[in-house]
């Protein structure tokens, strides 16, 4: 058996593993990363880059016809085949020689195969070949496996051969009729996207729409996906599933009615990918979720480190926030935190210190790219309430704004503004509306910034744009 010996081991090379590898590089340590599928994980490929791929054509077809002038120079329809195209390219055509040269232009090095974690510090790779290769870490072992789509136990599904997330973001045609079972972002994401691309979209919630956001998304996004021709059936759930012989999917609901498809996309959340990366071997479950520390260190269920702290845990796998960017920000701390501590150097661990990622439960930012978009960041009332916070609730309708008049006519959004009454700073903050992914990030910096409200005031707009928000919002709130 071949074995090599690095300071850290990371398996799983999306980009939370990539940024981790990439970390410690530049920090001045050796790093060699894992991969037993494409370099680049489930973002590149399956879902961040070729889903909003598919979402993009759309959404500047439907901001063109919002626009008069613009209107009248738009002919024909959205071409469905060159949007693939499009997503293809997004996709690099499911290779990944561009993210395998980048990671040798970075100095870290590539083993291809499944990594199991063999004992302490300890990581064995099965080669496609299935020769075993024994890599030895001295500092570290980071786990950033992801996540999989999570297929519930409903009769006859899996028989059924549903697509999932990969197989809804890397078609390579258009189903004329296509059933969403869920009603999260992958859920309505897709409906938006499928919708737009002509097939005909029933999207069986049964738990609501974006129910974990502010309920005025939900019901937003919900008039929207109707209004585009989706049956949105709240409260539906399936008893089972078949597909006959012709291709025809059939799903039978809870009060006997059915609904008849081509295609039909299971998504109702994820799953880890530690069924098989060797948790047994170090006392923990395989298939399980991983729980950390604000350093990302991995702990056992009585909370106690895994051996000296050597074993980390990034992204997904770790349940915190299942968003990419959260995960590469997860990833930015562990490497720095693998760092110092392999220099023997103090580790800042203060509530918004270097090596910690507290941002998970604070300020994460998420934007939704439905059409209109939802893009939030920190807590909704509720949550702020429940977290013993005394808030108070701020709303302004988007289309009041001048700046959104003239982004498009007939703009419709809505805002609000949650704020800690205590500490008279934004703790929450939820937009809905045409392109307000780009007005996120102000509010993440109040959020994490805590800016208090007092001196937002002299964070002057500028006019007429849509971030007037942010002035006609304090004028709601008052001085």
């Amino acid at each position: 058996m071949q074995s090599a010996t690095y300071d850290v081991i990371v398996i799983g090379a999306g980009p939370v593993g990539e940024n981790v590898a990439d970390r410690v590089v530049h920090g001045g340590l050796t790093a060699a990363i894992v991969e037993r599928e494409l370099v680049g994980g489930e973002c590149s490929y399956w879902a961040c880059m070729p889903t909003k791929a598919l979402l993009r054509s759309q959404s500047a077809l439907r901001a063109a016809r919002q626009l008069p002038g613009a209107r009248e120079a738009v002919t024909g329809e959205l071409d469905a085949a060159a949007v693939l195209r499009r997503r293809d390219s997004f996709a690099s055509h499911w290779k990944d020689d561009g993210q395998v040269s980048w990671l040798n232009s970075a100095g870290i090095v590539l083993y291809r195969g499944q990594g199991r974690i063999s004992s302490d510090r300890s990581v064995e790779v099965t080669g496609a070949d299935g020769a075993p290769t024994s890599l030895t870490a001295r500092h570290a072992v980071v786990i950033a496996t992801g996540s999989s789509a999570l297929l519930p136990d409903t009769a006859g599904l899996r028989e059924a051969a549903p697509w999932t997330s990969r197989e809804a973001a890397a078609t390579s045609a258009v189903p004329g009729r296509l059933a969403i079972i869920g009603g999260g972002v992958v859920a309505t994401e897709m409906a938006t996207a499928y919708a737009g691309l002509g097939s005909t979209v029933t999207v069986l919630a049964r738990d609501g729409v974006l129910t974990p956001a502010e309920p005025f998304v939900g019901e937003w996004v919900t008039r929207s996906l109707r209004e585009a021709g989706v049956s949105v059936r709240l409260g539906a759930e399936a008893t089972s599933v078949s597909r006959d012989g012709d291709g025809t999917v059939h799903i039978t609901l809870t009060d006997g009615d059915q609904v008849h498809a081509d295609e039909v996309l299971v998504a109702i959340g994820r799953t880890p990918n530690t069924h098989d990366v060797g948790l047994d071997r170090i006392g923990l479950n395989p298939g399980a979720w991983l729980t950390v520390d604000d350093t990302l260190r991995v702990v056992d269920g009585a909370g106690a480190l895994i051996g000296d702290g050597w074993l980390y845990a990034a992204g997904d796998v770790n349940r915190r926030v299942l968003l990419t960017h959260q995960g590469k920000y997860q990833a930015r701390a562990v490497g720095d935190v693998i760092v110092a501590r392999a220099r023997g150097e103090a580790v800042d661990d203060r509530p918004w210190g270097r090596h910690v990622a507290t941002a998970d439960a604070r300020a994460v930012p998420q934007v939704v790219f439905t059409d209109p978009e939802v893009a939030s960041v920190g807590l909704t009332a509720a949550a702020a309430e429940a977290a013993g916070l005394r808030v108070r609730v701020v709303d302004y309708d988007l289309a009041a704004v001048a700046g959104s008049a003239l982004h498009a006519e007939g703009y419709q959004g809505h805002a609000r503004m949650v704020v800690d009454e205590d500490r008279r700073v934004i703790v929450g903050f939820t937009l809905v509306g045409p392109d307000v992914a780009e007005l996120i990030h102000a509010a993440t910096i109040a959020v994490v910034g805590e800016v208090p409200l007092e001196r937002l005031w002299h964070a002057v707009p500028a006019y007429p744009t849509v971030s007037e928000v942010w002035l006609r919002l304090l004028e709601a709130y008052g001085r």
